[in-house]
């Protein structure tokens, strides 16, 4: 099979090479799927950079979420068939013609999805429902605050919380980041380069959770702007991962601050995600509430344009290769 493999193990975009590897086999408990799309996401450059690791026992090839058809079953799984379109969350391996995955890992595609889109969810749906309604407890009626509205994330964060009926203040950088997010349904766009962020979110009343994926620079702003009981959600430290924190103020406001990753966690943890996804999720992307805009698309031997083009930063969405 094609895949896309890291010359010399870590390094630029450019270091990004199409070569050929055997094809994977479905063992006991795994589907193997026929790629069709792959998503492109910023946990992939880390990686490329040898700062982000497979964790043991993942395909050293990056890529964290798919799309395609199931092509062969292992022994004991009974739920998925030959031929059936699925979406699957990955450990690595996206970026090649066939994945091996988890059974439980894997996904319908909802219908009316092509694989561009269903490519863009898995990995994002999840992260996002983990921090911000698991971790973060995002209720009807409350105002989640998310930092980095327009990345793949961010645009999935606001609609995820707009369908559970929670209202969303979004911040991003320029003028026409702001104003696509509030196409995309936030209450208050902020443009983080020359809004009074603090000023607007306290007269917005401020809120009760906070998806932040920026870290030590908005410390500040996230511990004034959380209401009583918030909850400050990390996951991303794009400025740095070391903040100050007032630890007066979070006792006084009886704040919660808490973070997470999604890749190293035990499979059992990843299917049982997969399944509150599935339930909770699954209806609000087959309605049509819940659909990332698609930024870009790349073929398979242009992944390294594709990186380029997430590292630009200038992307509303998400970015997907097609193979």
């Amino acid at each position: 099979m094609r895949v896309i493999e890291i010359a010399g193990g870590a390094g630029p975009a450019e270091a990004l090479t199409l070569t050929e590897r055997p094809d994977p086999v479905a063992g006991p408990g795994q589907v193997r799927i026929r790629v069709h799309a792959a998503g492109v996401n910023r946990p992939d450059l880390v990686q490329r950079l040898g700062r982000y690791p497979a964790p043991p026992g993942a395909s050293d090839i990056l890529g964290l979420e798919v799309a395609g058809e199931v092509d062969q079953v292992g022994e004991g799984v009974t739920r998925w068939s030959a031929g059936d379109r699925v979406c699957a969350l990955l450990g690595g391996g996206g970026y090649a013609e066939f994945a091996v995955v988890d059974a439980r890992h894997v996904l319908p595609i909802p219908e009316g999805l092509d694989f561009v889109q269903a490519a863009a969810l898995p990995e994002t749906v999840c992260t996002v429902y983990a921090n911000v309604f698991e971790a973060g407890a995002l209720k009807r009626g409350e105002t989640l605050l998310v930092h980095g509205a327009t990345s793949g994330i961010g645009v999935v964060a606001i609609q995820m919380a707009r369908a559970a009926g929670a209202r969303v203040i979004a911040t991003s950088r320029g003028a026409d980041k702001a104003e696509a997010a509030r196409r995309l349904g936030a209450d208050l766009s902020l443009d983080a380069v020359v809004d009074d962020m603090g000023a607007a979110i306290a007269a917005f009343g401020g809120a009760d959770v906070v998806l932040d994926m920026v870290g030590a620079d908005y410390a500040a702003l996230n511990q004034a702007a959380l209401k009583p009981f918030g909850r400050w959600v990390v996951i991303a430290t794009q400025s740095g991962s070391l903040a100050q924190v007032d630890l007066g103020r979070l006792m006084f406001k009886r704040i919660v601050l808490t973070g997470s990753t999604l890749r190293a966690r035990p499979a059992d943890e990843k299917a049982r995600l997969i399944a509150a996804v599935e339930d909770a999720v699954w209806p609000w992307v087959a309605s049509g509430a819940v659909r990332p805009p698609i930024e870009a698309t790349f073929p398979l031997a242009q992944a390294g344009a594709a990186h380029l083009r997430l590292e630009a930063g200038g992307h509303v969405g998400k970015t997907v290769l097609t193979v």
